[in-house]
């Protein structure tokens, strides 16, 4: 496990602070899990990106398979 120090101001601290103990957890859990969200989320853009790119120039035929299903 890695330590991390960050630089915020003493506002934006506070209200983390006061979430924390809202939520009956620590800062740094929050961190944590800020930074797990942030993950996933550009994950999940990366496998989007893939996926887009691998469609791409195949609008035709997903037009195609769209109207099979409907009827």
């Amino acid at each position: 496990m890695s330590a991390l120090t960050i630089r915020m101001p003493d506002e934006k601290y506070q209200r983390l602070k006061a979430l924390s103990r809202r939520r009956r957890t620590s800062v740094n859990q929050l961190i944590d899990e800020m930074a797990t969200l942030m993950l996933a989320e550009a994950d999940a853009e990366a496998h989007f990106a893939l996926r887009a790119a691998r469609g791409k120039g195949k609008t035709e035929r997903g037009m195609e398979l769209l109207r099979k299903a409907q009827r």
